[in-house]
């Protein structure tokens, strides 16, 4: 099976503690503090495997952890770093926050092998705290917490040319016929329910990628059947290529299903209906008069700018003349890695599911803002510089914060307290 979604759980190392200790050897009275840093933990990096191209791996193994820092020593060692942990994924691996669903990270373009989630700083030991006036610190700092979340891995094919029609219009026999690709072909509704990828090689050229998308229904955007699973396949394609049944096997208009089908796109979104398009007028040989039934929809969709080829994958009439225009067209339409930027930063994830509080202290005249969630933004942020303070100011208005501050009638100038923070409100 063709795994296209995982959902798994992934978790730094946590840095380890620094150590309290002091040296004691003979002759020496005062050897004074001698505790060891704390190791790093480990990171959980993700790395694109160009051997790969389904999320198979991840389908039964669902937590995957770095290992902790090891605490410091005594006689000033340091304890050891964590080993990190590196997830191998398929190119265009999108990997998004499970409760969410914004993007944290996509595996495509020039994100080959990147730090997901740092491992937690080992803490210092007792030595670093040694002054003039307390040489004897019996104080180590902790080390930093592991950082966990929840995430959902969702991979898009990265195909030059989709394949898109109804079910049993024969696309997957088009794609045999075309490709390497072996697809198991019955006469069944939704035969395919998951992508197929083949390569097809053209003598003299390139040659280039086809997918199978599986077949889509009527009211797909609107995630009817497995629609929008299917839709979000097409959305990396170079180019379209619409299979109908022009023998209407099954009793249904073609020309009919080729709207219906655009449609779909269009409502989609996501700029799919613009590609380019070509209508493969599938199944002639099942046609009484092949010839009167092609002239129809190139009638109806030439004008328009489709490309209309007769053909039929089952006796392979007319596919070389469609897989060498299509070989022409992606010359004009050159391969760009469509790359989505991330909507939250991964240690801000896991955050937005813990409560807070927004209330107004009457003793102090102050709005407060506190709770689980508003402590650890703060862990994760530093105020004092520009990029931190505008993901504060982000963080605030995407969990409603603002809108609860105007609710409870704050004007400019008034005080807005969080956890030993205080600023003043400007709208």
């Amino acid at each position: 099976m063709f795994a296209d979604r995982a959902k798994i759980f992934v978790r730094s190392g946590k840095g380890g503690d620094g150590h309290v200790s002091f040296r004691r050897e003979k002759y020496v009275p005062d050897g004074g503090p001698d505790g060891g840093d704390g190791g790093h933990g480990g990171s959980v990096i993700f790395e694109i495997d160009k051997g790969l191209n389904t999320l198979t791996d991840y389908r039964f193994s669902r937590k995957f952890s770095a290992e902790d820092g090891e605490n410091g020593k005594g006689r000033n060692c340091r304890g050891k770093d964590g080993e990190d942990i590196v997830l191998k994924v398929p190119e265009g691996t999108v990997i998004k926050d499970e409760a969410t669903g914004k993007v944290l990270l996509d595996m495509s373009g020039d994100n080959k092998r990147v730090v997901f989630l740092e491992g937690g700083r080992g803490g210092l030991g007792n030595q670093h705290y040694a002054t003039s006036t307390m040489q004897a610190p019996k104080y180590a700092k902790p080390g930093q917490p592991a950082k966990e979340l929840n995430i959902l891995l969702e991979l898009k094919c990265i195909a030059d040319v989709g394949l898109v029609g109804f079910p049993n219009v024969g696309k997957s026999t088009l794609l045999s016929m075309v490709s390497n690709a072996k697809p198991k072909i019955a006469n069944y509704h939704f035969t395919t329910l998951n992508p197929i990828l083949g390569v097809v090689d053209i003598a003299g050229a390139e040659g280039f990628v086809i997918a199978d998308i599986p077949g889509l229904v009527e009211g797909a955007s609107d995630g009817v059947g497995l629609g929008l699973d299917f839709l979000r396949h097409i959305e990396r394609t170079r180019i379209l290529v619409h299979v109908v049944d022009a023998a209407s096997t099954e009793g249904r208009d073609p020309i009919e299903d080729i709207y219906l089908i655009n449609n779909e796109l269009k409502k989609y979104g996501a700029d799919v209906s613009k590609k380019p398009q070509v209508i493969a007028a599938n199944k002639l040989d099942a046609c009484e008069d092949p010839d009167a039934i092609v002239e129809k929809i190139k009638e109806e969709f030439e004008p328009q700018g489709y490309k209309v080829f007769a053909i039929s994958a089952a006796t392979n009439r007319g596919i070389k003349e469609l897989i060498y225009h299509l070989n022409d067209m992606l010359k004009e339409y050159p391969r760009e890695t469509v790359v989505f930027e991330p909507e939250m930063v991964p240690e801000f994830a896991g955050v937005y599911s813990e409560p807070f509080d927004v209330y107004f202290d009457e003793e102090e005249e102050e709005f407060v803002i506190e709770g689980p969630r508003i402590e650890k933004m703060l862990g994760y942020t530093n105020l004092e510089s520009e990029k931190g303070f505008m993901f504060f100011q982000k963080f605030l208005k995407d969990n409603g914060i603002l809108d609860q501050l105007e609710e409870l009638g704050i004007k400019d100038g008034d005080t807005v307290r969080m956890y030993g923070f205080k600023f003043d409100y400007y709208k």
